[in-house]
């Protein structure tokens, strides 16, 4: 049986001299692993790709995270911001965002992802998350170790009733936070399905013309196989691709699984340590 095809988004990133497209490795296993999908990767190149004909070809869409920042204008902020930025990668997750809703396809977004999604549905950002003095800062200290930084976790409380409790069958969850950014107005038609303990944001949904959208402040891409909840959390991704209820149970407890070694190698993943979402 074939399995979904989705697409996931790419960076712009410096390679010594020249620039490359790309996605950080543990992204794509986690989903191909525990959505049970086949993937390709979109160039951040809005000039040179057709996001319309892409999302034609595509059952899904995954939105990654990444060390560059929404730029400010995006959500109509007129302030320089805290780069980097990443323009083409801004345009082409517009583009493929409003090209999957018009084909009422799933979209599950991560970190960078969870905000291009609200900023997509009209929403703005918070740029002051992982400030010193916040109740709870929703970033490791400067210059920790890339497991350190990923190992910084707090509190997330499911919205009763939503996708993500409904799924779970739990009140809480406890989750990596990574990210100096976030949900400062919400996007209009997005509903909340978690927050953190001081209120901010860190998970939503909407059905825009029957297309499933579930996004994630934190990072369950991060030693999947270590977490049920976040094996979950593609799980669910994967019934909506296939047209099932997305809020079937999933176990949530730490799992005893020995993790595949692609998910923890810090190799690719080395130079998100001073990720800013």
């Amino acid at each position: 049986m074939t399995r979904p095809l989705i697409g996931i988004s790419a960076d712009t990133r410096p390679y010594g001299d020249e620039t490359a497209q790309l996605v950080i490795e543990r992204y794509m296993e986690a989903v191909i692993r525990n959505a049970d999908v086949d993937a390709v990767l979109i160039p951040a190149r809005p000039d040179l790709i057709d996001a319309k004909a892409v999302a034609a070809r595509l059952d899904g869409l995954l939105l990654t995270g990444s060390p560059s920042n929404v730029a400010p204008a995006r959500y109509g902020d007129a302030s320089e911001g805290n780069g980097p930025f990443d323009p083409g990668r801004d345009e082409m997750t517009a583009r493929l965002i409003a090209a999957m809703i018009d084909r009422a396809r799933p979209v599950l977004g991560i970190c960078r992802g969870f905000q291009e999604l609200n900023v997509a549905f009209g929403g703005t950002l918070a740029r002051d998350l992982g400030a010193e003095g916040r109740s709870i800062s929703h970033h490791a200290p400067d210059g920790v170790p890339l497991a350190e930084m990923f190992g910084h976790e707090h509190d997330v409380i499911l919205t009763p009733g939503g996708i993500l409790a409904s799924a779970f069958e739990r009140e809480r969850l406890q989750v990596n936070s990574v990210h100096f950014q976030g949900v400062d107005r919400l996007g209009e038609g997005l509903s909340v399905e978690a927050k953190a303990p001081d209120g901010v944001v860190e998970a939503i949904s909407a059905r825009p013309n029957g297309a499933p959208i579930l996004a994630i402040q934190w990072h369950p891409e991060w030693q999947t196989d270590r977490d049920a909840a976040s094996q979950g959390v593609f799980q669910i991704f994967g019934r909506a691709l296939r047209g099932e209820t997305p809020a079937a149970s999933v176990r949530v407890e730490r799992s005893r699984d020995t993790p595949h070694p692609a998910s923890t190698s810090l190799d690719f993943a080395r130079d998100e340590r001073e990720e800013t979402k």
